[in-house]
């Protein structure tokens, strides 16, 4: 397949990431002119497919996208894959497919342009040069367009993306779509008690009551990273991600062989949050350390403790990003109670290629209405509800 500009550039197309050389995908995805991102890792994705949780017969089918120059020499590449379902995304358009259902279509199979299971923004469209960005970006819709056509695809989805990249894919007729999601953001605190010193009285009051009720539980809590974490660590905390997960959404996604994956591969990359009750391991929370932020990723337990999961999820990880001097803690999809806790609400953002005209229309119209609300919301939320403090208004809080 070959873009408009073919006598600049020539797109491949992989069904697995083994099919792109680490070195030359890794080039692209973290190169020295942007924030580094563990997610877009060639060990990453590799793990997810290899694990035997992101591959065909899960449903994610992988289409690998690699533009080269003339020359032969990769410029960018872009994870893809052809799903049969909308499961693991976190951006949810199921009404959508049962709407060109109901008027006689099919949505499936789609392209899906992301990484898979992980709502963690950044770019998708990954780049060597940044004076190429947007031209690679041009090139990289035209292919989405023409592949999904190739492979009777309804429609390409890029989720999760950065906001140049929104924009930039807005240009190219896409539709844009927003949501919320809540960050921590480090204004320079060196410490946990100067981050605290920021919020309301009562913000403050609640998170030292919670965090006392962990402390006196005679809880064992340990951050864990690099070769500190063993084939141990991982049993049990597979253990606490399946029993949560089995409880509160069904079959969880990621296999056991995924975290020995990414723990023999990116350990540097990941900061294992584990907590002990009287020499038992009983629950834990797995992050992913990126060059500007710390990305909180699953949580289980098989106990029952008071505050534990705020202790472990939020204010655990505030304190690691604060000693590593992170400037924000992204923790996950869910969440306005997040908000009593110091994180704030942020705009994340996707874009959607649709062929069908009917359901181009009537999404275009929705994410008009959608995007208004989203953008309403947040402002409400940061003027009336924000969790710092407001000079002489502090005990309205």
């Amino acid at each position: 397949m070959t873009t408009p500009e073919k006598d600049q550039f020539s797109m491949e197309v992989h069904q697995s990431i083994s099919g792109i050389d680490a070195d030359t995908w890794d080039m692209c995805a973290n190169p020295p002119w942007r924030p580094y991102n563990p997610f877009v890792r060639h060990a990453f994705l590799k793990a997810l497919e290899t694990s035997g949780s992101a591959v065909a017969e899960t449903g994610w089918l992988g289409q690998h996208m690699q533009l080269k120059s003339g020359d032969g020499q990769t410029i960018a590449v872009m994870p893809c894959y052809l799903k049969n379902h909308s499961q693991g995304e976190y951006v949810f358009d199921y009404g959508w497919a049962e709407a060109i259902q109901r008027a006689g279509g099919q949505y499936y199979p789609k392209l899906q342009i992301s990484v898979p299971f992980t709502p963690a923004s950044g770019p998708k469209v990954l780049v060597t040069q940044a004076d190429k960005l947007r031209q690679c970006r041009a090139a990289m819709a035209d292919a989405s367009s023409q592949l999904a056509g190739r492979l009777g695809a309804s429609s390409a989805h890029m989720t999760f993306i950065a906001e140049d990249e929104y924009k930039d894919f807005g240009d190219f007729g896409w539709l844009q779509r927003n949501d919320t999601q809540f960050h921590w953001h480090n204004e320079d605190f060196s410490s946990f008690d100067q981050f605290l010193a920021a919020l309301s009285s009562r913000k403050r009051k609640n998170i030292r009551k919670e965090r006392k009720t962990v402390a006196g539980s005679g809880l064992d809590i340990q951050v864990l990273t690099g070769e500190d974490i063993t084939e141990d660590h991982w049993d049990h905390f597979f253990h606490f991600y399946m029993d949560t997960g089995d409880r509160k959404w069904g079959t969880p996604y990621l296999t056991r062989e995924f975290f020995s994956s990414v723990g023999e591969n990116m350990s540097d990359d990941i900061a294992l949050i584990m907590v002990r009750n009287n020499g038992r391991w009983i629950a834990g929370a797995i992050n992913f350390i990126g060059g500007d932020a710390l990305y909180g990723r699953n949580w289980g337990c098989i106990e029952h403790h008071d505050c534990l999961h705020f202790e472990v999820c939020y204010y655990t990880a505030i304190e690691f990003a604060i000693s590593r001097g992170l400037k924000r803690v992204e923790a996950g999809a869910q969440g306005p109670h997040k908000l009593a806790r110091g994180y704030l609400p942020v705009t994340t953002r996707s874009v959607h290629m649709i062929q069908d005209p009917r359901l181009h229309s009537a999404v275009a119209d929705y994410l008009e209405q959608e995007r208004r609300a989203v953008a309403r919301d947040n402002k409400l939320i940061e003027e009336h509800h924000s969790p710092f403090r407001r000079g002489e208004r502090e005990e309205d809080f």
